[in-house]
């Protein structure tokens, strides 16, 4: 498989760019993030581990104690910092890409991508999950439905979109690294 062999071997840092994964909860972006970190040999962050430790509380609790606003206010601090900092790959959470300010940042600083999933995949991934605070006590087709209809024409956004379609987590790292390499052509060339 020249794919397998090409994530293994190349390395390559993203142009020196930090990989910005973003979609919706369920969508991989931690579990792939990380394979993809090691493909590039780069750091790897989940912003909602960050925002857990910069707060000292879960995001539930934050969501619960502070409420949203004061969360993606958090949020926002969190990945302004991160992407401040040396390339990494970065895990966002499902709401942070809709934050206009931050998609400036991302854009300026990193790659974006887009793990773009079906709902039937979304459903069967978080339906039974805690610590989702936007699908507590609610119908979890609905409510993602209704995240789709309003945060996908703003996922669509980013710089690419990677279909990760219930391939394994390393197939769909593998597509992103594929993906994230002919964009670096695409912008070498032009």
């Amino acid at each position: 498989m020249a794919d397998r062999q090409s994530c293994k071997s190349s390395g390559r840092a993203s142009d020196r760019r930090s990989i910005v994964l973003v979609g919706h909860m369920g969508a991989g972006k931690s579990s792939i993030g990380r394979r993809l970190a090691k493909c590039l040999n780069m750091p790897f962050r989940d912003a909602d581990d960050e925002i857990v430790r910069a707060a000292g509380c879960s995001v539930e609790d934050i969501f619960s104690l502070y409420g949203e606003q004061a969360f993606r206010d958090g949020e926002r601090k969190v990945i302004m910092r991160l992407l401040d900092g040396k390339p990494i790959v970065l895990a966002t959470g499902g709401g942070a890409f809709m934050d206009e300010t931050l998609r400036e940042k991302i854009a300026a600083c990193g790659i974006s991508v887009w793990l773009r999933v079906g709902l039937d995949m979304l459903v069967a991934r978080t339906e039974h999950r805690e610590g989702r605070p936007l699908l507590k006590n609610k119908d979890v087709r609905t409510t993602l439905q209704a995240l789709m209809d309003q945060r996908d024409p703003v996922y669509a956004l980013a710089d690419l979109t990677v279909d990760a379609k219930g391939d394994s987590p390393e197939e769909t790292a593998e597509h992103v690294h594929n993906a994230i390499g002919r964009y670096l052509e695409r912008k070498t060339a032009s």
